[in-house]
């Protein structure tokens, strides 16, 4: 039975990327060696990271002031990357809080200098993005969290700011058309609608590095990572060719832009059923609701068994909802096709 999934990272990628990846494993280019055997300064491997890097900057229409790094410590080791390169000594920072993984970078931040939380939607279980709030030019930069997965709210518009713009897309780059010029440093974790987890996407603006005055670490100095072509260390050389496949994927179909279309398209068919039958009922407040991931949950808890064996027995898989939440959650990522969407809004629709 073909099964449609869900899971919200790591998750679906298209099956092409999986069986030209696959094949890799067994013989990369010809060699008649494996890609996870051959060495990482070898020409064939730098030939991937080159591609993977330029596509990044063509998808998102950048130009040569941003540099794009692929690195590992999943999104988790960026939150303290950003405040080690970017947060003056004496400095602040200021951070949007809006979910599990934001309060996790305004922690580890923190940790290393002065952090103002300029909006919150913690009191009322991050259910919203907070809106109507200001951040002048006293910040040494503003940390926003683009989509949440777990409570299944997103970002629909970015502020105006005096200082940089600072955004952990780890869920969904790549997913909706953006003006990335707006941003001076990008971080993504793969696993969603990039590749397999394993890297770290950076996209940074070189101009605002160096400028802390700060002994960084080694492996946390973005400009070290540059210097090196992102290679400072051994890369994850399977996670960042299955990335670049996927890229090539998407730029093959329509890049962003399409992408986008057919995002838009799922989340309607999805969120239209919940709003109409009366046995779901979503979390996320309208405005805010993520294309990427839909959390919602039952009116009449006496329907959980049957609901989750019909769900079950139709193919689908990982829509469970998140242990610190509860409900349910649909990830809608980049390679899942509607067609799975449309199985879940069947089976939603036989208990109405």
């Amino acid at each position: 039975m073909k099964k449609h999934n869900f899971s919200a990272g790591p998750c679906i990628l298209p099956a092409e990327v999986f069986q030209k990846a696959s094949e890799a494993i067994l013989n990369f280019n010809d060699l008649g060696l494996s890609l996870l055997e051959i060495s990482h300064r070898s020409k064939d491997f730098v030939s991937v990271m080159e591609e993977a890097r330029a596509l990044v900057k063509k998808l998102m229409k950048l130009g040569d002031d941003y540099e794009v790094l692929f690195l590992q410590g999943g999104a988790s080791l960026q939150f303290v990357m950003v405040p080690f390169n970017l947060m003056k000594p004496g400095g602040k920072a200021a951070y949007l809080d809006t979910g599990t993984w934001a309060a996790g970078a305004i922690k580890e931040a923190q940790k290393l200098g002065t952090v103002d939380i300029v909006g919150s939607s913690k009191e009322q279980n991050y259910s919203f993005i907070p809106k109507n709030y200001q951040i002048g030019a006293e910040y040494d930069y503003f940390h926003c969290t683009s989509n949440n997965t777990i409570y299944g709210t997103q970002m629909k518009s970015f502020p105006e700011t005096d200082t940089l713009l600072v955004c952990d897309m780890s869920s969904d780059i790549f997913s909706k058309v953006l003006d990335f010029s707006q941003f001076d440093l990008i971080y993504a974790g793969a696993q969603k609608n990039m590749g397999p987890a394993g890297t770290t996407l950076v996209v940074v603006k070189k101009e605002i590095l160096g400028k802390t005055d700060k002994n960084i670490p080694s492996y946390l100095n973005y400009q070290l990572h540059i210097d090196k072509e992102s290679m400072l260390n051994t890369p994850p050389v399977f996670a960042i060719y299955t990335s670049l496949l996927t890229l090539q994927y998407m730029e093959k179909n329509g890049g962003i832009e399409a992408a986008e279309k057919r995002n838009e398209a799922k989340a309607k068919l999805l969120y239209d059923e919940i709003d109409r039958n009366p046995l779901f009922e979503g979390y996320a407040v309208k405005e805010d609701r993520s294309l990427m991931n839909v959390s919602f949950k039952l009116t009449d808890e006496s329907k959980k068994e049957a609901f989750d064996k019909a769900w079950k027995e139709a193919g689908i898989n990982g829509l469970n909802g998140h242990r610190s939440l509860g409900g349910y959650r649909a990830s809608l990522y980049n390679a899942l096709p509607i067609e799975s969407v449309q199985v879940l809004v069947n089976v939603m629709q036989s208990f109405s």
